[in-house]
């Protein structure tokens, strides 16, 4: 067997064994520093080990920019069966919290309160409790309010290699937003009523034309 294999399959085994123990992801810088390896050497054998796993329930994912072992896909819902407590669920509040940061960050609570309308004190308690934000120093105004943003560990949890990979939001902020209501406006019905009164001409109660009520035969009201 030529030597070059034999060092492929050693560093495969290495790496392997890195991402495996690893709590978060590992760079390819990384893993070449860990196993002292060329940097294009851990690369071949990223793939090889993609490959390998690619059917199994353990697979390689590239997230958080690195590698790391993660289950497959394909066996969700045995996972979530064993690992998913009630507490793993975000309520509305947190999602809407977590995304306003992510596409903002870093920010303030304050601003954070003023895009949602309500106070965020106990909803950024929690995700900076379950590690999705991070205090991330203050800001440079009156107050030094504490700014925030977001974690590797949020990365994972979305499936995200970077923040690049956010959905992208057209969104200025600028611009003034017109609401068609599917109704008029009180001000639009009272001019409407001002011209039906300026457009109707007052009979002429002398008119011996014009039907007494008596004559007037009644109408048959539409349903």
């Amino acid at each position: 067997m030529q030597p070059e294999l034999v060092d492929t399959g050693t560093l495969q085994r290495d790496c392997e064994a890195l991402l495996f123990v690893a709590a978060e992801s590992l760079s390819i810088k990384q893993l070449a520093k860990l196993t002292g390896a060329e940097e294009s050497a851990v690369s071949v054998a990223l793939q090889k080990i993609d490959q390998e796993f690619a059917h199994r329930g353990i697979v390689l994912r590239e997230i958080a920019g690195g590698y790391r072992f993660a289950s497959n896909p394909a066996a969700r819902e045995a996972v979530e069966a064993y690992l998913l407590p009630p507490k793993t669920n975000l309520s509305p509040a947190a999602l809407e919290t977590l995304a306003i940061v992510a596409y903002t960050q870093p920010c303030t609570k304050g601003e954070i309160e003023e895009i949602r309308g309500v106070s965020a004190d106990s909803v950024i308690a929690t995700l900076v409790d379950r590690r999705f934000l991070v205090e991330s120093g203050r800001k440079d105004t009156p107050g030094r309010p504490m700014l925030y943003k977001t974690t590797p560990e949020f990365l994972e949890a979305f499936g995200l290699n970077r923040l690049d990979d956010l959905p992208h939001v057209d969104l200025d902020a600028t611009a003034p937003v017109e609401l068609v209501l599917p109704i008029p406006t009180l001000s639009a019905s009272a001019r409407g009523r001002s011209g039906s009164h300026q457009a109707a001409e007052p009979s002429d109660p002398a008119d011996p034309t014009d039907p007494t009520p008596e004559e007037t035969e009644p109408q048959p009201s539409a349903v």
